[in-house]
This record gives structure tokens, C-alpha cells and sequence, in this order.
């Protein structure tokens, strides 16, 4: 545990430990922000190459990812002020997992209680006001409930709500041990 929260002095005045090798701030956020393109492109592949069209809770997971991986992006490129864009880089990962969660639920229901199928997120977007589109989203429907693609026996959703969690840990455990270096 002691290996977990050493911090390590670096050039650039903050870093913190993990496993006896650290890192500094900057690059602990270019990994965030790397994982979360990387997890995006895998998205875009399953979309464009293996034709599963994303449901409306997968497309505001996207979302979350994007802004998970601009805030990291631009902590990254800032290098200071960690502590600000851990926290924000964490409500951006909590609302994904919430929408994760939301969407696991959904698939995991009896299918007599799933609901009916809606309309597209175009069409619901258009159609209603802002809080009442996101009451329809957030209420799910028949094809967020849909499981088209497993991996290791898990779902798109329930990898999703992983990744989120354990952005969520990465960016706590971040912003709770970060040490600005003594001069």
C-alpha cells in the first residue's frame, strides 16, 4: 500500500506513484485520454465495419467517453490545475457508468417488462424539449435492451459500465493523491 501512494518528485512538479514506477500527472492523463479514444474507435468499429447501430444510451455513452477523454486531453495539455480536471474528468465517467448502469439493467429485465421499441435519438431530439428528450433516453427502450455483441460473456453495456467504474476509481484515487512538489 505504501508503493500505491508515494509520490515521486518530477520536472514537471507533480507526479504521483502507482506500483513503484510513477507517473507524472501529464502522462497519467494522456492515458486516460488514449483509452478513451481507443475505447471510442472500437465503438465506431463495431458501428461502421460490424453494422450494430448504436441505441440512444449507447450514443450518450460515447458521449461521456468524449468528454471523459477531452478533459484528460486537455489536462494533459495544460499540465496543471490536476486536481479540477480529475474532478472533472470523474462526473463526466459517473454520468457514463449511470447511463451504463441504466442500459445493463435494461438488458437484464424479463423480456415481457422490456420496453417497446422508440424512436431513433435523431427524431427524439428534434421532436421534444431538451428535459423531456432526456426523460424519453433515459427511460430506454426495446433496442437498448438488446444484446448484440458479447465479449468474454459480457455485453457492449456491462463493458462499458467497467471501463467507467474503473475510470471512476483512476480519476478518485488521482485527484485524492495528488501532491504538488515542494520547491
Amino acid at each position: 500500500m505504501v508503493l500505491l501512494d508515494s509520490c515521486i518528485r518530477r520536472n514537471d512538479g507533480y507526479s504521483f506513484g502507482m506500483m513503484n514506477k510513477g507517473f507524472t500527472e501529464r502522462q497519467f492523463f494522456l492515458f486516460m485520454a488514449v483509452v478513451c479514444l481507443l475505447l471510442l474507435g472500437f465503438g465506431y468499429f463495431l458501428q461502421f465495419v460490424r453494422g450494430l447501430d448504436p441505441c440512444p444510451l449507447c450514443i450518450l455513452q460515447r458521449v461521456a467517453y468524449l468528454g471523459v477523454g477531452a478533459v484528460c486531453l486537455a489536462g494533459f495539455i495544460h499540465g496543471s490545475a490536476s486536481r479540477i480536471y480529475s474532478a472533472l474528468a470523474l462526473l463526466c465517467a459517473l454520468a457514463g457508468a449511470a447511463v451504463a448502469a441504466r442500459q445493463v439493467w435494461l438488458q437484464h429485465l424479463p423480456p415481457d417488462l422490456v420496453p417497446e421499441c422508440g424512436p431513433g435519438l435523431d427524431f427524439i431530439m428534434q421532436a421534444f424539449p431538451l428535459l423531456d428528450a432526456l426523460k424519453l433516453i433515459f427511460t430506454g427502450s426495446g433496442e437498448c435492451a438488446e444484446t448484440v455483441w458479447t465479449f468474454l460473456s459480457l455485453s457492449i453495456a456491462e463493458w462499458s459500465l467497467f471501463w467507467f467504474a474503473a475510470f471512476s476509481v483512476l480519476l478518485l484515487y488521482h485527484s485524492l493523491n495528488v501532491i504538488p512538489a515542494q520547491e
